[in-house]
Order: structure tokens, then C-alpha cells, then sequence
């Protein structure tokens, strides 16, 4: 595992491990392999989920850190969604 993704699953799991997430999304960082985050938390994992989040390395750690909002990020072309949008802004809320 990539000290990136290490970093990232620990953060997540701080985030929201503890909100009930019901829905399975996945977040895709270039270059570092994959986390997926469920009502059990986050671990890398590639396995299939509702929403697919996709990001280079940089751009995800902003997000996890609060300096980068994930709607903005979308929104300029940073971050990319595939799948169930409703769950993709829930996971956002979640994140902020």
C-alpha cells in the first residue's frame, strides 16, 4: 500500500467512519490505486461501487484536508464522477 493511500484511508476513516455511509463509493488516485468507503469505513480496495471518484494525488489530498472543495473540484474539471451523483454529494458533505 502507498503511503498515499495509507495516509488516505486513515483520514477518511477519521472523517467519517463514524456517519452510517450507506452506499459504496470508490475514489480512484491516479498514479497511487484506489480506497473504497462503505458502512464499514474505508480500505483500499478496487472493488465495484455505486460511484467512482476520480482524482490525481494532489487533488484528492486537498479535499481530504478541507483546502479543496469537492464540488469545486468537480466542477473545474479536478475531479471526475461516474455513477450515482446523489451519493457522490452525500459522500461530499461527508468529506467537508
Amino acid at each position: 500500500m502507498s503511503d498515499v493511500i495509507s495516509q488516505a484511508v486513515t483520514a477518511l476513516n477519521d472523517k467519517i467512519g463514524g456517519s452510517g455511509f450507506d452506499g459504496t463509493a470508490k475514489f480512484e488516485i491516479e498514479g497511487e490505486g484506489a480506497i473504497v468507503v462503505d458502512a464499514d469505513g474505508a480500505r483500499e480496495s478496487d472493488d465495484e461501487a455505486d460511484v467512482i471518484l476520480s482524482a490525481d494525488a494532489d487533488t484528492f489530498q486537498a479535499i481530504l484536508e478541507g483546502e479543496q472543495n469537492p464540488t469545486a473540484a468537480f466542477m473545474t474539471g479536478k475531479l471526475t464522477i461516474d455513477g450515482d451523483m446523489g451519493l457522490a454529494m452525500k459522500l461530499a458533505g461527508a468529506l467537508a
